[in-house]
């Protein structure tokens, strides 16, 4: 897409105003159909917490609310009776059961969707995904057939959940998308699921407009006049536009054919808060950001591996980078946990390994050398629509400089290409990766991208300690003894470096003249359903 000429004077896009008015956001296209718990990138994400209502949802702080849920309770924090309230419905006239959750997080580990390990706390989540993947193996459509033990449906507005060990922080996840409820029409085979996705059936405060999903352009959101909760919106939609580069969603807002970006370019770096004024927002948000080397690149595995990392990680001149590239829009990494969140160190042993040193990554990278000489380049791949190039270009430039090797960035020219490489593991090359905050809690940062099996865990890293320090961190009650844990944790990963941290990333946005109620939540997202015109 490029910028249309129209609207030059700046103004919000479209002609409606009031109530009726339709917010133009931007996003980038989902990688699967729209299916919750097996959706686990941003440009579906945004979409399905927009459509769908969790048993919670977060606010603008980050802190859960109840949506869908009427009490979650515990006396031990392993037996939890979640009730819900009864008066809920989807958008096609059924109503929002207990069933309709159970039955959607059951089906999320019989298909092996992309968010099952979010339930790996749940008793029989083992044995259920077991079967799952026994039944994939034989059939690459095929499904299991084993319900997780712990989920049992008391009547329609009560389930219980009975988790493996005590957790603390279980109802903090569940405003999270995978948890999301699903109508009868969501449930069946893969085929029916994937038919679903294309046109989804929800109970949020917007629903998908029929047929308006045009792949690589745009999708069309509208007012479910059946949801009751907090998020009720108070405009006439949402259009979120596909992207094909950050600088023409830019210009389509200068032009005033954009109403909300949650992605400046770092083109506009320099300039964005001039040219939009109090129309801008650049704040601290939950976004963590690194690269990661797939597992099947046996130069990053082992004794070798380890050092290489480390050398590669020391080679790079995060603060230079942040200040000249994204001016001073990033804050260099100290850990592997976003700055907002309870439980980020700074101080942690080990992360001597995130500062640069070139003398060091030199020492480092020849000790490498000597128990496995080195072969090949270095490639970094990015997807070309999210404004990446110049700092892999700045990155790869500061490990080639100091290293002495080749390296370079690898383009693809959207997001959904490289994630389809990175979920199918055919990816040859580092690729970029990252986290924004599903919920606020450290755990949230560690497990899904380097616990054994993870939904993120992209570089399929495993080590035992981790995992355990990990499941001993969430049977800890006091958060401040839980956060030593997750402390020693991390050391771990500093050591081992399963993904090279980067850098945090401030939320950098603005809107159009005549646009109002704009507020960038926790983790970086408008809430459209609060902006009108």
């Amino acid at each position: 897409m490029t910028a249309c000429s129209s609207g030059s004077d700046g103004g919000s896009a479209g002609g409606e105003t009031g109530a009726k008015a339709v917010i133009v956001g931007n996003n980038s296209e989902p990688q699967n159909p729209l299916v919750p718990a097996n959706t686990n990138e941003t440009g579906g994400g945004l979409i399905l917490d927009h459509i769908f209502a969790g048993l919670e949802y977060y606010d603008a702080k980050g802190n859960p609310q109840m949506e869908v849920a009427e009490s979650i309770k515990s006396d031990d924090n392993q037996n939890w009776t979640i009730k819900i309230k009864g008066d809920t419905k989807f958008s096609d006239g059924t109503p929002v059961t207990s069933k309709s959750f159970v039955d959607a997080w059951n089906q999320s580990v019989k298909q092996s969707m992309l968010n099952a390990s979010f339930f790996e706390s749940i008793q029989g989540y083992d044995e259920s995904l077991k079967v799952a993947k026994d039944a994939t193996e034989a059939d690459p459509n095929g499904a299991g057939n084993l319900d997780m033990a712990g989920l049992k449906i008391v009547d329609d507005t009560t389930f219980t959940v009975a988790l493996k060990q005590p957790e603390s922080d279980f109802p903090l996840r569940l405003g999270y998308s995978a948890f999301y409820p699903l109508p009868e029409a969501g449930l069946g085979d893969r085929a029916k699921v994937k038919a679903y996705g294309a046109n989804p059936i929800s109970n949020g405060p917007y629903v998908v407009k029929k047929d308006s999903w045009k792949h690589n352009e745009q999708i069309e959101l509208i007012p479910n006049p059946d949801y009751k909760g907090y998020r009720k919106p108070k405009n006439g939609g949402v259009t979120f536009k596909f992207y094909s580069t950050q600088d023409a969603a830019y210009n389509d807002l200068l032009a005033g054919n954009l109403d909300v970006l949650d992605a400046i370019p770092d083109s506009a770096f320099g300039t964005y808060q001039k040219d939009l004024g109090d129309r801008s927002v650049n704040e601290p948000s939950a976004i963590f950001q690194s690269f990661t080397f797939p597992k099947s690149d046996a130069r990053f595995q082992g004794e070798a591996g380890a050092l290489r990392l480390q050398a590669i990680s020391m080679a790079i001149n995060r603060k230079q980078i942040c200040k000249t590239i994204f001016q001073g829009t990033r804050t260099p990494a100290t850990d592997f946990i976003a700055p907002v969140i309870p439980g980020h160190n700074d101080s942690l042993k080990g992360n001597e390994v995130l500062k640069y040193n070139p003398k060091k990554a030199k020492e480092l990278w020849k000790q490498a050398d000597a128990i496995q000489p080195w072969t090949g380049d270095i490639e970094l791949a990015y997807n070309t629509d999210g404004g990446h190039q110049a700092w892999v270009d700045a990155t790869m430039n500061s490990i080639k400089n100091n290293l002495g090797v080749k390296a370079k960035g690898a383009p693809y020219s959207d997001f959904k290409s490289i994630r389809n490489e990175v979920t199918n593991r055919t990816i040859k090359t580092a690729f970029r990766t990252g986290w924004q905050a599903d919920y606020p809690s450290p755990f949230n940062f560690l497990g899904p991208l380097y616990i054994t099996g993870g939904s993120s865990n992209d570089g399929d890293y495993s080590n035992p300690d981790f995992d355990n320090l990990l499941k001993k961190a969430l049977n800890t009650t006091d958060q401040k003894e839980a956060f030593k844990i997750y402390d020693q944790a991390q050391e771990i990963l500093l050591k081992e470096l399963p993904a090279v941290p980067l850098w945090y990333s401030n939320v950098n946005g603005g809107w159009a003249k005549g646009v109002h109620g704009v507020q960038f939540d926790w983790h970086s997202k408008p809430l459209y359903f609060d902006i009108t015109k």
